[in-house]
């Protein structure tokens, strides 16, 4: 069964590198799942297939940029004990 909404995500004139990961990074600014800015997402729609072409080219640089967390909330517990 799928999701309705994934027609969203299927449209022909939308090649997007969205990948359902949906969280901006706070260091980098950048989404977590697809390595876009805030206003790439944004303006993705509404760009010409060049501009996406061109943050499609910029995308696999940008990996480098997200550092992981270490530790998380786990971390956080033991250490206040």
């Amino acid at each position: 069964m799928t999701d309705s909404t994934d027609n969203v995500w299927k449209r022909d004139e939308i090649d997007s590198p969205c990948v359902k990961v949906c969280v901006i990074h706070s260091e980098s600014r950048l989404c977590t799942g697809c390595l876009r800015t805030i206003d790439e997402i944004g303006a993705w729609s509404r760009m010409t297939p060049e501009a996406r072409r061109a943050v499609m080219a910029e995308l696999p640089a940008r990996a480098g940029q997200i550092t992981r967390r270490r530790g998380g909330r786990a971390a956080r517990l033991s250490k206040d004990n």
